[in-house]
């Protein structure tokens, strides 16, 4: 599954080797992209960093059932992408990283100048013996994950798709079969470059309420065995199996396979199984089941190999910073831990060290209700510059909106509209009520006043989001309608106090808030940062896009700024997601709001499994 590496390093002091540039990092893991391995690029490529061609091939390149080597899959999509609005932004977001990179390896070569390192390293140690002591392997923590599961059903459901390379949509792909993997297919994927990958692939349409039906069957089976197991999504979950263990005299690896031939007596799918002491380690497919021995030598061994990019919370640009100080696999961290020490601010000192160690949380329970912070939709389309239709679209997205907040029984007082131009450029914009808002026209009234001052604009996706959100299905004292006209500050008093990291997923036990904290944008969603494609209503590729970038006007104000110019509208230095003040510009304070409503989107997700017709998807729903 990983490649050896070179031996655990003892917990014992060792002078730190910093290496003076991002060209001195250590080699690579299993998923190996060492200059050495990689296809040249072609010489139309020359002006494009390597860093770009990793970009462009998206956040699902680690997906299983793909090539090992990539290197040609990623010149072919880059040779494609080029040229297109698209690969414009894609090639800015890649020069700011590299110059915020610089920057760090600036600070590092500054926080490290004439300090004992060797004195840094013993602090660690002592905090690498602390955590040690909180090291727990009793309890048996499994992770299923269906294998290709939209491909999967379809296949189950038209058998002739067997053994020929297909990808469920058109527009933009949900999943590929792994005969598709193969080509380098894969999820969040344009239609027509998928084709350049694989011409022989079939297009199959999504049936999502199919998928919600096979969900709720297989969800079943899994809570026969965990009566409180965590679903992730409509196909992945989390399961304690130490009580089914116990009670029925089994080894957890015959609890596992007899789970995995239930579910595919009853569903004829498959599910791949991993089986650790604790969430973060208990990862393992396609379609197979492993077992980490519950030793910490075998623990230690098994991160020491493990790929950086594997850990939960890394995503592209994280792999990259990290990269940049030498760390590419968990062993690294141990290797360069004075200089993460130093830079604790920049990387996090504790989830790092966690990391290298392979603790994690244990703990496996559903997802409160009250955990979660926000609720709502966006649709992607053709790019559009008509007043009237983009307010039609602004219509459509209120409307699904309330529906959303009827059904599962929300209400809340700020409203973010979130709009992306055609040059693929996100801005937010956002509004404080004094009243609880969850219908449409109260809406789409705030989300149209908060979009016209930017018009003229072209865009290709508009969206609505609800804050500050208060439980229509809780107990209250003030029943019935009258909670309407309950003052709005009565929700929040105390709210940041008794719930600091209210509806943010958690990695390793710690919140995504937490790691954000101690790295600016380090928890990703790699599902939230999926390429998003031009895609038509029906699922069309817009081809008009993908033609070489021509000037767009731009918004009247700055990218992800909150305008101030009216009292009503949200203060510079407070988010409206977390309510967390912070003293940045305006531009920090709209990359942290960003990350806020991207990282709702896995709750958001188990909230709505249940809705008829609406599986829990990976990502959210583009209609």
């Amino acid at each position: 599954m990983i490649e050896d590496s070179q031996p655990v390093p003892s917990t014992s002091a060792s002078t730190s080797k910093v290496p003076n540039s991002a060209a001195s990092r250590a080699p690579n893991s299993s998923s190996s992209r060492a200059p050495n391995s990689r296809a040249p690029i072609s010489s139309s490529k020359e002006d494009d960093p390597d860093s770009l061609v990793r970009r462009l091939a998206g956040p699902s390149a680690g997906k299983a059932g793909l090539a090992t080597d990539q290197s040609d899959i990623n010149r072919i999509i880059a040779e494609a992408s080029k040229g297109s609005k698209f690969y414009e932004n894609e090639k800015r977001k890649d020069k700011d990283l590299t110059e915020r990179i610089d920057k760090i390896l600036k600070l590092r070569d500054e926080v490290t100048r004439g300090v004992d390192l060797a004195k840094v390293e013993a602090g660690v140690d002592a905090l690498l013996t602390e955590l040690e002591g909180k090291r727990d392997l009793s309890q048996t923590i499994v992770h299923v994950d269906m294998d290709a599961f939209y491909a999967n059903v379809e296949l189950l459901d038209n058998p002739s798709l067997k053994g020929k390379p297909f990808g469920v949509g058109h527009g933009v792909l949900t999943t590929a079969s792994y005969d598709a993997r193969k080509f380098g297919v894969r999820s969040g994927m344009a239609g027509f470059i998928a084709k350049k990958l694989c011409p022989e692939l079939i297009f199959v349409k999504n049936h999502f309420a199919r998928y919600s039906e096979m969900s709720k069957k297989i969800m079943a089976v899994f809570q026969r065995y965990d009566a409180d197991m965590c679903p992730m999504s409509c196909d992945e979950a989390y399961l304690n199996v130490t009580g089914y263990c116990k009670e029925h005299g089994i080894t957890a690896e015959e609890c596992v396979s007899e789970m995995r031939a239930k579910v595919e007596e009853e569903t004829k799918l498959t599910v791949s199984a991993g089986i650790a002491p604790n969430k973060m380690l208990a990862k393992n497919k396609p379609n197979g089941q492993y077992c980490l021995p519950f030793e910490r030598e075998a623990i230690m061994d098994f991160m020491n190999k493990l790929s950086i990019r594997k850990i939960p919370g890394i995503g592209r640009v994280n792999e990259r910073l990290l990269e940049s100080i030498g760390i590419k696999t968990c062993g690294d961290i141990y290797i360069h831990r004075a200089v993460v020490s130093l830079m604790d601010k920049q990387f996090g000192l504790h989830f790092l060290i966690q990391t290298y160690l392979g603790i994690a949380s244990n703990v496996v329970q559903p997802h409160a209700r009250e955990e979660r912070k926000s609720i709502g939709a966006e649709r992607t389309f053709n790019t559009l510059g008509d007043k009237e239709k983009l307010l039609q679209k602004l219509e459509e997205v209120a409307q699904e909106l309330e529906d959303d907040m009827e059904h599962s029984g929300w209400t809340g007082r700020t409203v973010t509209l979130k709009y992306k131009l055609d040059t693929y450029q996100v801005f937010t914009r956002a509004r404080s009520c004094d009243r609880w808002v969850n219908k449409k026209e109260e809406l789409f009234k705030l989300g149209k006043e908060l979009l016209l001052p930017e018009l003229p604009l072209k865009l290709r996706l508009i969206g609505l989001r609800v804050t500050k959100l208060k439980d229509l299905r809780a107990e209250d004292s003030v029943a019935g309608i009258k909670r309407f006209f309950e003052p709005a500050k009565a929700e929040d008093e105390g709210s940041n106090k008794k719930r600091k990291l209210d509806g943010s997923p958690q990695v390793h036990g710690a919140s995504a808030e937490v790691l954000q904290e101690a790295m600016p944008g380090f928890h990703e969603d790699n599902d939230a940062d999926m390429v998003e494609y031009p895609e038509d209503d029906d699922g069309a590729v817009d081809e008009d896009v993908f033609t070489p970038a021509s000037p767009s006007k731009k918004p009247k104000s700055k990218a992800h700024s909150s305008r101030t110019s009216k009292p009503a509208l949200l203060a510079e230095q407070e988010c409206p997601i977390c309510g967390k003040t912070m003293e940045v510009d305006n531009q920090g304070l709209n990359d942290h709001i960003d990350f806020c409503l991207s990282r709702d989107v896995i709750l958001q997700a188990q909230t709505e499994a249940s809705v008829e017709g609406r599986p829990a998807s990976k990502r959210k729903n583009k209609r």
